[in-house]
């Protein structure tokens, strides 16, 4: 019989036609993620807004004005009327007015009220730091369930626990230098016609 036709055999692969094969199988190598950017001018610079044209003018100008009263009061009458916690409220009145710490029933009773807390515990305990650090934490619950938060008032307090001055002198002056610190800011709140209003609310 008359042989059959010999099977095909595949003929092997050339190296041309293995090698983009195995350039195929191999996997694509793994991207390294970009470290990611951090902003720091942005963080350095802060996410707070920006104060309005004339604001901070008017703001420095009305607390300077006030203390540099205060200053003048206090050479009149052979007395310091100008105590940190007083310049603190006057930056606070000019500088945030519509803030409630701000308003006049805060800065007022809020000073009188740490007064009292501070000469209770001078009459109390004496005159020590450890009785003003106490004295102002008393003075700040004492603001806070009267509703009158001003917390530059806890620094009265600590003044009276350390320097011990007569309060027949001291009140007074200190009353009025919150009332003047108050009065100071309607009439920069009036002048400046744009705005936070100052007051908000008197009582």
């Amino acid at each position: 019989m008359p042989a059959g036709p010999a099977p095909k055999t595949s003929s092997p692969l050339s190296t041309d036609q293995i090698a983009p094969e195995r350039e195929q199988a191999q996997p694509a190598p793994l991207r390294t993620p970009a470290a990611p950017r951090t902003r720091i001018p942005s963080r350095l610079v802060g996410r707070a807004p920006a104060p309005a044209p004339g604001t901070v003018l008017h703001s420095v100008s009305g607390a300077t004005a006030v203390m540099l009263g205060l200053v003048a009061i206090g050479a009149a009458l052979h007395e310091p009327v100008l105590i940190p916690p007083l310049a603190a409220s006057a930056a606070i009145v000019h500088s945030v007015p519509g803030l409630p710490l701000a308003q006049p029933r805060s800065v007022i009773a809020g000073h009188l009220l740490c007064a009292a807390v501070g000469y209770a515990g001078l009459a109390a305990f004496g005159s020590s730091p450890w009785v003003a650090a106490v004295a102002a934490g008393l003075a700040l619950a004492v603001m806070t369930l009267a509703r009158t938060p001003h917390s530059p008032a806890c620094a009265t307090a600590v003044v009276i626990v350390l320097r011990t001055p007569d309060p027949r002198t001291f009140v007074p002056l200190l009353a009025g230098a919150a009332l003047l610190i108050v009065l100071a800011g309607c009439a920069l709140s009036r002048a400046r016609r744009t705005g936070t209003r100052y007051p908000q609310y008197w009582w």
